[in-house]
């Protein structure tokens, strides 16, 4: 296994753990800022988080040290990771109403292997003039709505509890 394979490894797995942990953290510390970064509630929206804050951190870690677009490619790939976890989100547990743990699990896996992966496939795409501004601002703006939204979910399904149906703005002890 080459040098950048066994990093990349390690970063994933080092991802997949701080992923988990974001899971838990807010139900062992409930506070408005940990609920920044931590699901609040179980609706699909709030687990966005789960991939988003671990692939920025590797965006941060191993986009560093190039060019000017080689953190291009990390973002994007946060981007489309989280917009296909709502949408397989919204189709399994609203859609389909399911309610597996062990899908849930495998779909996390999945999609955080996907988003370490897709910057390779990516790369070539970050050439192009303006992808890079694109790409902060699609994450930057996807930040923003994680932000918002934690505090003021709106009524759709999106944004349900699906373990209780919970308003995640009257659980944030402020």
């Amino acid at each position: 296994m080459e040098k950048s394979t066994k990093k990349l490894l390690f970063a994933y797995l080092a991802a997949a753990g701080l992923g988990v942990l974001l899971h838990f953290l807010y139900r062992w510390l409930p506070n408005p800022l940990l609920a920044l970064v931590s699901p609040v509630r179980e609706s699909v929206w709030e687990h966005v988080k789960l991939l988003y804050f671990p692939l920025l951190g590797a965006a941060l870690l191993l986009g560093r040290g190039g060019k000017g677009i080689s953190r291009t490619p990390w973002l994007l790939s946060a981007v489309l990771v989280c917009a296909a976890m709502l949408g397989a989100g919204w189709l399994y547990h609203i859609v389909l109403r399911g309610e597996s743990l062990y899908a849930d699990l495998a779909l996390y896996f999945v999609l955080l292997a996907v988003g370490f992966l897709l910057p390779r496939v990516l790369w070539p795409l970050c050439e192009w003039p303006g992808t890079e501004r694109a790409a902060v601002f699609l994450a930057a703006l996807l930040g923003a709505l994680i932000v918002w939204f934690t505090f003021f979910p709106p009524d759709a399904a999106l944004f349900a509890d699906l373990s209780g149906a919970v308003r995640t703005f009257l659980t944030i002890p402020v």
